[in-house]
């Protein structure tokens, strides 16, 4: 072999080791950009996650509390309905004071029915758009996941 040669062997065999390098170095450094995003979207999934059940506890205690509220609601409602059943010609003028008091604190209390029912609503919606950008990150997390050929457990 004439020395061009063996140069020029030499040249090709240290370009095709630096590609060789430069090729494994680059699926190290994408690798490990793989695994910092899907350690980051388990991040994002623990922290919607942990929303997401607060959120929920949070219905829960709203909507017991709002049953609880309605059931007061009828027993007033009830009362008034019974003050008024006393006699067929409207409530008897010594009980009329009475009635009255219940009557105002039943109608009142609707207010509160209805502003803490409205307020329920709200928070349903805002529930459930945490419970969507949960779903939202726990599917890009497997996608990555699939893609960097991970097993999800």
């Amino acid at each position: 072999m004439t020395r061009p040669t063996k140069i020029g062997l030499m040249v090709v065999g240290g370009i095709v080791s630096v590609g060789v390098v430069f090729a494994a170095w680059s699926r190290i450094l994408d690798r490990q950009s793989t695994l910092a995003e899907i350690q980051r979207l388990r991040d994002d999934l623990y922290r919607a996650r942990v929303a997401a059940d607060r959120c929920r506890n949070s219905l829960q205690t709203s909507e017991a509390s709002l049953r609880n509220l309605g059931l007061a609601l009828d027993s007033m409602r009830s009362r008034v309905d019974s003050f008024e059943a006393l006699d067929r010609r409207g409530v008897p003028a010594n009980r009329y004071p009475e009635y009255l008091d219940l009557f105002d604190s039943y109608n009142d209390s609707v207010g509160v029915w209805e502003d803490r029912e409205r307020r329920l609503r709200a928070a349903e919606t805002a529930c459930r758009e945490t419970i969507e950008a949960h779903n939202a990150i726990s599917d890009s997390l497997q996608t990555a996941l699939s893609d960097a050929g991970i097993e999800a457990g």
